[in-house]
């Protein structure tokens, strides 16, 4: 037996509720802090060897592509903790209907958005 639906091919025309676009960045965030994990216990192995290599990679803070790589990496684990925080309260059965799961999805953007500039402020 074959159904004929209709296919929508066109993938631009597809609107993914905001819950969607949530669990995918956290995903996407989770990955980020995973990376920035590696990076910065690199730096700090380096940073325990010697005198000389902590001055070294002290320098390194100063340069903007570090200092926007560490901000990134505040504002993705920001992202990661709000939203993980969102899905454990879903867990326990709380924000599972569309209207109240949506809401709290607005509201950990904003948040996430205030940590956000707070960790620049902070970086730079």
């Amino acid at each position: 037996m074959r159904k004929e639906r209709p296919k929508n091919l066109d993938l631009t025309t597809v609107k993914m509720p905001v819950t969607a676009t949530a669990s995918i960045l956290h995903r996407v965030s989770g990955i980020i802090v995973f990376i920035a994990l590696a990076i910065f216990l690199t730096l700090l192995n380096c940073s325990l060897s010697s005198a000389e290599d902590f001055q070294r990679v002290q320098g390194y803070f100063d340069l903007f592509i570090v200092e926007f790589v560490f901000w990134g990496s505040l504002t993705g684990l920001a992202y990661h903790a709000v939203f993980g925080i969102r899905h454990m309260i879903q867990d326990l059965g709380h924000w599972e209907e569309m209207d109240s799961s949506s809401l709290s999805a607005k509201v950990g953007f904003v948040i996430t958005a205030a940590l956000s500039v707070l960790a620049g402020i902070l970086v730079w």
